[in-house]
């Protein structure tokens, strides 16, 4: 007799979702179909725009290499230019002073510490667009604006703040540290949580003061979160749009004193339909991001394993 094998029976629906080899891929597949849909799709179509001439929809011819050959002009230098400048000036802020801060009001011997928490926070609360609205008429060139009136009131001349290049320059860096000092707070606030008193316990007993406390133990201790907060100051520098639009009430500014990278690049796509020109631009400021960020991070050895 042959022996008759049984028929494999196929695996249920019920058993194939149930398999626990399958529950690290359902957990991972969110953050995969966003990171396709909304960074790599949209990278790879805007690659594909930098390489064409785009005057609309019925209009589009592929010119090559040309918008990268283009795009290396005066306006564009002076653009880097702001932007750099912007973003050098906001991390002299931005790192250091919000961690002194947060030092202070960590303190167990300041009182009222919740209100100051709550009052450095505040302005990371206000919309951008109100609030440049507050620093645009605040700095205004009138006399009787505010900052001029104080000037006139020390017996200075008023002086046309968004209309120089140390004036401009003045009031951005002014408005992203009143803005964004509230942030970085908080974030240097829960990275001391995790100090352990006993640290600053035994220093004081060897004779150390505030000062050294500080130095040798609190900046050591916080060093992730100050790499943490450079690397996203980075990031929100060369990103800067809607605190110099509203300043100067458009992408460009006079003499193009307060015109950033993205203000560049909303010009050259938005006001004069180049679309193909804005998308090489908007590539070229990921790739100098996306280097100056690996650089800071290779320098401050957040590459190198821990033993």
């Amino acid at each position: 007799m042959s022996s008759i094998q049984p028929a494999m029976k196929p695996k249920s629906n019920r058993a194939i979702f149930s398999s626990r080899a399958l529950f690290p891929y359902v957990f991972i597949l969110p953050f995969v179909l966003s990171f396709l849909i909304f960074f790599l799709y949209p990278m790879a179509s805007t690659f594909e725009m930098s390489l064409q001439s785009i005057k609309g929809f019925d209009s589009i011819t592929f010119i090559g290499w040309k918008n990268y050959q283009n795009l290396f002009n005066r306006q564009f230098f002076n653009a880097l230019n702001v932007t750099a400048r912007y973003t050098f000036w906001t991390i002299l802020i931005l790192i250091p002073v919000p961690l002194v801060l947060a030092s202070i009001v960590s303190s167990p011997t300041i009182k009222g510490s919740n209100f100051f928490k709550s009052a450095l926070f505040m302005p990371a609360l206000t919309s951008v667009v109100m609030a440049g609205l507050f620093f645009k008429f605040a700095f205004a060139e009138q006399e009787t604006a505010l900052i001029n009136s104080i000037l006139a009131a020390m017996g200075q001349e008023p002086y046309r703040f968004l209309y120089t290049k140390f004036g401009a320059m003045l009031v951005m860096v002014l408005f992203a540290s009143w803005k964004w000092m509230g942030v970085n707070l908080i974030y240097y606030l829960s990275a001391l949580k995790s100090i352990p008193a006993d640290l600053f316990e035994s220093a004081e007993i060897d004779g150390a003061n505030k000062i050294q406390q500080f130095f040798h133990i609190t900046v050591p201790s916080v060093r992730p979160t100050i790499i943490y907060v450079l690397t996203i100051s980075v990031y929100g520098g060369f990103s800067m749009f809607a605190e110099s639009f509203t300043l100067f009430n458009g992408a460009r500014s006079p003499g193009d004193i307060g015109t950033t990278l993205v203000g560049y690049i909303y010009n050259q796509g938005i006001n004069q339909n180049n679309f193909g020109l804005a998308s090489a631009a908007g590539l070229v400021l990921l790739a100098l991001v996306m280097v100056i960020n690996v650089i800071q991070l290779a320098l401050t050895g957040s590459f190198k394993k821990e033993d």
